[in-house]
């Protein structure tokens, strides 16, 4: 599999992953920002933007080992890794998977599990997939609709012992008003042992629509001699 990426700069890597059918150009105000700092690196996720869906499953587990497969086409051994919401999810496997790849971790809007998602924003979601999930097997575009909306219903799926696995220094970071539940994103700061937690106003995409504080809240992170 090869995955579409950007690059820009110079460096120490530093990787994007974009949220739930999006692709790598949601994070076009950090690859500006911190390109003058990293060699940055935003990936189109497996079926997402100009990266071809391929065979394997759709999931954020292959989409982690996807990105294992990225860095080792690439011959990045290790990197700060910054991922969004369903990329977030992936950072935050891959960080579990592939412990000694992962320098600096940042987990925006990220979730263990579909309930750790406001019901408000989860509901229509769900329905949203089954009612995809009928017409799959005769429309291409239902079929594509269920793919995406599943990820959201049945990944990912993890326990909070899970983040145990987690050794690496970790920014988790959220909206006040995310989709994500605030106490979900605070049970994943607990279960991480070497991390700060930072919550700024706004909602689930604050890096988009904030981008300015986005960016100066992980240079804290990454460049804490620098700010």
């Amino acid at each position: 599999m090869r995955l579409y990426y950007q690059e820009k700069g110079n460096g120490y890597p530093l990787i994007f992953l974009h949220g739930n059918g999006e692709d790598h150009k949601y994070f076009d105000a950090q690859v500006k920002y911190f390109s003058r700092y990293f060699k940055t690196i935003a990936i189109d996720t497996r079926g997402h933007g100009r990266s071809k869906r391929g065979k394997k499953p759709f999931t954020i587990s292959q989409f982690a080992d996807d990105l294992y497969e990225f860095m080792q086409q690439k011959k990045i051994e290790r990197a700060h890794i910054l991922g969004f919401s369903d990329g977030g999810n992936i950072a935050m496997v891959f960080a579990m998977r592939y412990p000694e790849r992962v320098n600096h971790l940042i987990l925006n809007g990220a979730n263990l599990y579909s309930a750790g998602v406001k019901p408000s924003v989860q509901v229509p979601i769900i329905l949203g997939y089954y009612m995809a999930s009928l017409f799959q097997g005769i429309s291409k575009k239902a079929k594509s609709n269920a793919e995406m909306l599943g990820l959201m219903v049945k990944d990912p799926n993890l326990k909070e012992e899970e983040l145990q696995k987690i050794h690496c220094k970790t920014l988790v970071i959220a909206g006040t008003n995310d989709m994500i539940k605030n106490e979900h994103t605070k049970q994943i700061h607990r279960g991480i042992k070497d991390s700060h937690l930072v919550f700024l106003e706004g909602d689930h995409f604050i890096a988009k629509k904030k981008p300015r504080e986005f960016c100066q809240a992980v240079r804290k992170f990454l460049m804490p001699e620098n700010c």
